[in-house]
């Protein structure tokens, strides 16, 4: 009969709470943002203070963009659960996330007018986001600490 034990399981470090708390509630306010867009639409945006050409130019999105715009944000959210279960899962939700992001913005490029209305700041901000939780996604899923 042997004696040895089996090996102990890889510790989940302190940082991945503290990550997939911040993930929850940036990714959160994004579908918090999405459904009042879509339950109160001009209302909403005005109350954040969007100009009258942003609102137009939001309220015009053809339906595959508002479905791009949902496959971004919901995927965000899901990839953020996802690391708090630390489900391996979590990389390709962020990934899928930043797709739709990139979608998004390629689409508001390429529409006249699209570029004038877009936060420029605020894009990178939200890029920066998707990439940190992709990178963080990835080196989690290399340590052993995503199943």
């Amino acid at each position: 009969m042997s004696t040895e034990t089996a090996p102990l399981a890889r510790g989940v470090p302190w940082h991945l709470w503290l990550v997939a708390a911040i993930a929850i509630l940036w990714n959160g306010y994004g579908g918090y943002d999405y459904v009042m867009s879509q339950l109160q639409g001009a209302a909403y945006y005005r109350r954040l203070g969007m100009t009258e050409a942003q609102i137009a130019f939001t309220a015009g999105y053809p339906v595959w963009m508002d479905a791009v715009w949902a496959v971004g944000v919901w995927s965000a959210v899901a990839g953020s659960v996802l690391l708090l279960l630390r489900s391996r899962w979590a990389l390709s939700a962020f990934v899928l996330s930043l797709v739709g992001f990139l979608a998004s913005s390629a689409y508001a490029l390429a529409t006249p007018g699209g570029a004038a209305v877009i936060s420029p700041v605020m894009s990178l901000v939200i890029a920066g986001g998707c990439l940190f939780f992709i990178w963080y996604a990835w080196a989690m899923s290399r340590a052993g600490v995503l199943r």
